[in-house]
């Protein structure tokens, strides 16, 4: 798996309560990311929680990108419309709202502030779900539904939160989570999907 990540170090993965996954990357960071979220589902799936690193901007203002959110490992069975889940296609996780079962065992999600339902996932690719109540509120939606459309108000909300958790966390912790957090878009286009990445933390801070 680690063939193509060259002068990977100092990796430990520690599968108590939570998942944290540190790393000193001295090249092919863009490998490492490809094949983070296959390695952190297995431990997800062994350990029965993970921490993640929320990135995009999707599921806003429900959970903003850089924060940290805990997963606990569950299957299509253990999830009702309205719970935000985490499921894994293509390589990729996706951090959205259970919408509903489909046919063929398989189910739709959707980002609080995407205009409509991603395509439909099969039921194995759910894996886990957030591990605290985020229900849907009537004004969080339209909130979601402004940043959807809106993209300079969407840019402005992310600054301010951005500036507003630098100066909560001070300049250290700023440093340490700047890999993990996302880049407001810059186009006048929607949010990007709202997927999670295991803490990154540089091993020599």
């Amino acid at each position: 798996m680690w063939k193509n990540c060259r002068h990977l170090r100092d990796l430990q993965l520690l599968t108590k309560d939570l998942l944290t996954v540190e790393a000193t990357l001295n090249a092919a960071p863009l490998v490492w990311e490809d094949e983070l979220p296959l390695l952190a589902a297995d431990c997800l799936r062994a350990s029965g929680r993970l921490r993640l690193c929320v990135r995009g901007e999707s599921m806003l203002p429900t959970l903003w990108p850089g924060g940290v959110v805990e997963i606990t490992a569950c299957g299509i069975a253990d999830v009702q419309p309205g719970n935000v889940v985490l499921a894994l296609r293509g390589g990729r996780f996706f951090l959205h709202r259970f919408m509903r079962h489909a046919d063929r065992g398989r189910f739709v999600l959707r980002g609080d502030s995407m205009p409509s339902p991603d395509p439909e996932f099969p039921a194995e690719a759910l894996i886990g779900r957030l591990n605290r109540r985020a229900p849907l509120q009537a004004w969080s939606r339209a909130i979601g539904v402004l940043f959807c459309y809106c993209g300079p108000l969407r840019r402005l909300a992310l600054g301010l939160r951005s500036r507003l958790e630098r100066l909560r966390q001070g300049p250290r912790s700023a440093i340490t989570h700047a890999p993990l957090s996302s880049t407001p878009l810059r186009g006048r286009g929607r949010p990007r999907c709202t997927s999670a990445t295991p803490e990154l933390t540089d091993a020599g801070a």
